[in-house]
């Protein structure tokens, strides 16, 4: 027992170390000066001292634009997301519901099978949302997965304090709200760290349906310097690309930072979240 912990944590331990090396390597990119990186350098560790390039992405305001877009979008996509998900999933692990054998198969189908981008693209053209919020928000809205998961959760809910909250005049709709939902919140937390982080970091959205560069997000800004990057690198040689590259490392640092910050709040909810959702029986 204690050789299969030993193993156990030291592969765990090697995992990790890997999973944060590159973010790692990412930060010491950031606060690095041109010539080291121009120099192959930078590893682990900053090598030299620069501000210059963070005072240069935080003073473009076409980043903080984007910033506030992004916060919009994923604030708005998550709500939509989390409405549309629970009340789907509900319905759905109601076992007198006719018919929801059907409803699961049809989004399941879904899941393996698309219309495409072109038709995608023609139908939010259709539907008049190019150019809007909605185009990024909407086409989202639901994941499958994420229903499934829920939908397990909702089944394995005691039935009892259903039909309590039933005797005691509730409707169907009062025991969803006051019975239900506040006795799901880690399954409630973690569905909602999922499609924020899926909303927080999508940019083919916008790339797709978006054409006024002041509704992208923050990630369309990041998306546009590694391009700009790589043709600069292409076309001016590594002078100039490896300013590029700590721009994009910059970019990167400040735009996952959010996640990063939400992250242990909600990591309590997490791993009880996905295990209470995943097993029935």
């Amino acid at each position: 027992m204690k050789a299969f912990n030993f193993v156990n944590v030291a592969l765990l331990a090697g995992l990790a170390i890997v999973t944060i090396m590159p973010f790692v390597n990412l930060i010491a990119l950031s606060f690095s000066t041109d010539g080291a990186i121009r120099a192959g350098q930078v590893t682990f560790w900053p090598v030299g001292f620069n501000l210059q390039t963070f005072r240069a992405v935080v003073t473009d305001s076409w980043f903080w634009l984007g910033y506030r877009n992004t916060v919009l979008y994923t604030v708005v996509g998550t709500i939509i997301a989390m409405a549309i998900t629970t009340t789907f999933a509900y319905a759905l692990s109601r076992p007198r519901i006719k018919g929801k054998n059907i409803v699961i198969g049809i989004a399941v189908f879904t899941m393996f099978f698309g219309g495409g981008i072109i038709p995608n693209f023609i139908l939010i053209g259709a539907l008049g949302m190019r150019n809007t919020m909605w185009a990024i928000v909407i086409p989202g809205a639901l994941s499958v997965f994420n229903m499934l998961v829920m939908k397990s959760f909702f089944e394995n809910f005691p039935t009892e304090l259903e039909e309590a909250g039933q005797l005691d005049g509730l409707s169907q709709y009062g025991v969803f709200f006051r019975i239900v939902l506040p006795l799901s919140k880690a399954i409630l937390a973690t569905m909602t760290l999922f499609y924020a982080v899926g909303a927080w970091n999508s940019w083919f959205g916008a790339f797709l349906y978006l054409d006024d560069r002041e509704m992208f997000p923050v990630m369309m800004y990041l998306r546009n310097l590694i391009v700009s990057s790589a043709v600069v690198e292409d076309v001016a040689g590594g002078d100039q690309a490896s300013i590029g590259r700590n721009i994009g490392a910059v970019a990167m640092l400040l735009t996952t930072l959010p996640i990063m910050m939400v992250y242990p709040f909600v990591q309590k909810y997490f791993v009880s979240g996905v295990m209470l959702g995943s097993v029935k029986g």
